[in-house]
């Protein structure tokens, strides 16, 4: 579909035709000229404390499909998750929930990314009301039959659930809490296979909290001569409103970035430091918690974590500053996001659930 150009904001039409009952949705697209990133001179951390940990040949669905699953730490410090929600499925007018990519929180809310495979790049945000949930003492149980059950409660769950229309969502795994701005942002990159995108250009929405799609976006590349990657795969920021992903350009490294974003630029730098050991085999997911300043680098059943302050400037970031977490489960984990008070909830595939820490230190 053509845009209409004003200056340099292009208006786009995105056309979900494919998807019964969905109408044309608008936002603004920026089309930044300039690179979206700058390298430095690179030094290499031997975290020695992270054991990689590759993806199960088979993911495991959660033990207790109607009640509550508990993952424990087996390495690192003692930390376990136990079942908060248990997710509607199937969802809304028997929609396809099962497959959630990515979670976040800003204290009353938490929004769940859900792309059904079968949709091709597509997806939908569910926001769901904590505060609401709380006051009116829904289960676990009650809230995943939200939508199959004629209950009374099962009603007003649905209350406390607002579904957001479908879009462009690409993989999906990189919804994220800006800390500081109060809004919600996400790679929205097409891809042809997964974690192979169509094209090297990165797309950066911003997703609006009350209509539950995107608003703005803006579209740019990442290069810095002969050094080029066609956009993150997973977003986090911190309280000051620096934006940060990780990638895995090699079997067993990490490459960290730090950025920032506005609504007509983008720009990320490779930080200083590179990380010997990644966590595991799959960029799941990244996650900053605002009580520790720590940010979290998520793989299946491995969690590493590092103090954002480390990467400011040249990095100060030294083997001891990294710690690391096995799980003894073999879920896929989908996405990790923490409260303002640090309380840290994980998001899981396969009989799809919440579950949250026991702790807001680990």
């Amino acid at each position: 579909m053509k845009g209409l150009r004003v200056g340099g904001v292009v208006l786009l039409g995105v056309l979900l035709g494919m998807l019964s009952g969905i109408t044309a949705q608008a936002y603004h697209v920026v089309r930044q000229r300039t690179s979206a990133l700058s390298v430095g001179r690179l030094r290499v951390v031997n975290d020695r404390a992270v054991h990689y940990v590759g993806v199960p040949k088979h993911y495991q669905a959660a033990r207790h499909p109607h009640g509550i699953n508990r993952i424990t730490s087996t390495k690192g410090s003692r930390v376990t998750f136990a079942t908060k929600y248990l997710l509607p499925y199937p969802g809304y007018h028997h929609q396809a929930w099962g497959n959630p990519q990515s979670v976040a929180s800003t204290g009353r809310y938490l929004y769940v990314i859900y792309c059904p495979t079968a949709w091709k790049n597509r997806g939908r945000l569910v926001r769901y009301d904590l505060w609401a949930l709380a006051a009116m003492h829904a289960t676990p149980q009650a809230i995943q039959r939200a939508y199959t059950s004629h209950a009374r409660l099962s009603k007003q769950v649905r209350h406390a659930v607002k579904v957001g229309p479908a879009f462009v969502t690409g993989h999906g795994q990189s919804l994220a809490y800006n800390w500081r701005d109060h809004h919600l942002y996400m790679w929205c990159d097409r891809e042809k296979a997964p974690r192979v995108p169509v094209n090297q250009f990165g797309y950066l929405s911003q997703i609006s909290s009350r209509q539950l799609k995107p608003i703005h976006q803006i579209r740019f590349r990442f290069k810095h001569g002969r050094f080029a990657v066609p956009g993150g795969h997973v977003l986090t920021f911190d309280r000051s409103g620096n934006a940060y992903f990780w990638s895995r350009p090699t079997a067993h490294r990490v490459y960290l970035y730090k950025g920032t974003v506005t609504m007509k630029h983008v720009h990320f730098r490779l930080t200083h430091q590179i990380l010997r050991t990644g966590p595991g085999t799959r960029v799941q997911s990244m996650a900053y918690n605002p009580r520790t300043g720590r940010l979290y680098l998520v793989a299946d059943g491995s969690i590493a974590n590092l103090p954002a302050a480390k990467l400011n400037g040249n990095g100060h970031l030294t083997a001891r500053n990294v710690k690391w977490n096995r799980f003894s489960s073999r879920r896929e984990f989908e996405g990790l996001t923490f409260a303002g008070n640090g309380r840290a909830y994980l998001l899981s595939n396969h009989q799809p659930e919440v579950l949250t820490s026991n702790r807001v230190t680990w």
